[in-house]
């Protein structure tokens, strides 16, 4: 989202762009890492950041992913989050408000690391 209004379809030079903005961001200048196109197009697209253990558990087949321990009495399962909130329990109105402030740190971070190569 940029500005509250949907960006539409990422495309590759929306990514290139983030990419090159992550760069300047990290100190690299223009020139962006593979890692850093992973991370605009995870950012553009919405997906989520999996560490690579979990990813490797969900990749499993459903069959394989559940191996209880003999004799285990389990637990009670959380309860479910409503229909407006995320994973994290927040209401709509706090998630788009988390999401103006890590837009406004972008801003920020971006503006800086451009006043840092003007500079020099």
């Amino acid at each position: 989202m940029e500005n509250a209004a949907g960006i539409g379809t990422v495309t590759t030079k929306m990514v290139e762009a983030r990419a090159r903005e992550l760069a300047r961001i990290n100190g690299r200048g223009s020139k962006p890492t593979e890692a850093d196109y992973q991370q605009a197009k995870r950012e553009l697209t919405g997906e989520s950041e999996i560490d690579p253990q979990e990813e490797n558990v969900e990749s499993l087949p459903e069959s394989e992913g559940w191996d209880a321990v003999p004799g285990s009495t389990g637990r009670q399962a959380a309860e479910s989050l409503g229909e407006d909130e995320d994973a994290e329990g927040r209401s709509e109105s706090a998630q788009m408000f988390a999401e103006g402030i890590s837009e406004a740190e972008h801003d920020q971070m971006l503006r800086a690391a451009e006043a840092d190569e003007q500079n020099d």
